[in-house]
């Protein structure tokens, strides 16, 4: 079912859009002129969750009870006092990186690495202590983040106990007793910015962003500093396939109900972080990997230099719908698969996430 409401979490402010007679609009604005890292969007009784980084006032999060016509102030995720002495970043919220849900709870991933878990729609947060104090975390990195970023939460489904996550740099790791005990599920995958005998450490991976088929939650899709990677064994291994131009960007969306396609934005790796030949472009695989289709239309093709974020790309809930914004404002959404694109806006600020709802 195609869904027609959306949010774009921006440098300035929190936009929604509507779809009418088959275009899409901006509708209200939220935190006008204020950076929105990540928003969660309203499950049925119309509560919603939006992380805001304030600077000098640090990181916050709001709770919206109607759907995100109000707004107020809840308690964000809050690290336990740091022992002296111990090694990483500090033990202090940075920013609200990822937000979702599982059948029974919400998730919210930080930076520093930290994966929270409220069961009271957002009001207070737990830590989990588990994954925080397993002695692996002391050695993940920044990538190109001050402090590693918990980015990607990936529930199942089926089974309200089990979830994997990403982290940048820090693996994949999957719990299923609900965070009691959790695992590396990296394997596979290539750090090639590592010593070659290092190259396939479970716990240096750089992970962009991890997504899940709903339909098929044993199939998961990786965008990776290094490639492309996809999982049919719910992570336990991981294989990289290509696509050109390039196999290096950071977003990927899912299909949610058929596990052998995704959809990728390439990027010139490292140096420059824009598009191949300054030409903005979407991949699509059909097939799992095997061969990847570039789509263009609608899309700018002459000095383009919008680069899209982690979170900057998403596919409706019907699997038709996409969206995607990027680090320009440029913000782009497509009623046909990807197949053809119409510009939302070009003048937007700074694209973080997108979401529909």
């Amino acid at each position: 079912m195609s869904q027609d409401r959306a949010w774009a979490a921006t440098r300035k402010g929190l936009f929604e859009l509507r779809r009418r007679g088959g275009a899409w609009q901006i509708d209200n604005v939220s935190f006008l002129a204020d950076p929105v890292t990540m928003l969660l969007p309203p499950d049925a009784s119309g509560r919603m969750l939006a992380g805001l980084n304030l600077g000098h006032f640090g990181a916050k999060l709001q709770a919206s009870d109607d759907a995100g016509r109000t707004w107020r102030e809840v308690a964000a995720p809050t690290f336990p006092p740091q022992p002296e002495g111990a090694e990483g970043p500090e033990w202090k919220l940075q920013q609200v990186f990822s937000l979702e849900r599982s059948a029974d709870a919400i998730w919210c991933g930080t930076v520093p690495g930290g994966l929270f878990v409220s069961r009271d729609g957002g009001e207070s947060w737990r830590l989990d202590e588990t994954l925080w104090r397993d002695p692996r975390r002391e050695q993940w990195m920044g990538g190109g983040n001050p402090a590693p970023a918990l980015h990607s939460i990936c529930p199942h489904p089926e089974r309200p106990q089990e979830l994997l996550v990403g982290v940048s740099c820090g693996g994949a790791w999957r719990t299923t007793d609900g965070g009691t005990s959790w695992h590396l599920r990296a394997k596979g995958m290539r750090a090639d910015f590592m010593p070659p005998e290092l190259a396939g450490d479970e716990n240096s991976q750089d992970p962009h962003l991890i997504a899940r088929c709903r339909a098929a939650p044993d199939v998961l899709w990786c965008q990776h500093h290094c490639g492309i990677f996809r999982s049919v064994d719910n992570g336990a291994t991981w294989t990289e396939v290509a696509a050109q131009p390039s196999s290096f960007g950071f977003a990927v969306a899912a299909h949610p109900r058929d596990p052998g396609t995704a959809w990728f934005v390439p990027a010139v790796k490292d140096e420059r972080r824009i598009p191949v030949d300054a030409a903005l472009c979407v991949t699509r695989s059909r097939d799992g990997g095997r061969s990847f289709e570039v789509l263009r239309h609608g899309l700018p093709q002459r000095h383009c230099y919008d680069l899209v974020y982690r979170h900057g790309l998403a596919v409706d809930d019907g699997g038709e719908q996409l969206m995607m914004g990027s680090t320009t404002g440029g913000l782009w959404a497509s009623a046909d698969e990807g197949d053809s694109w119409q510009c939302v806006s070009a003048h937007l600020p700074p694209i973080y996430a997108v979401r529909f709802g």
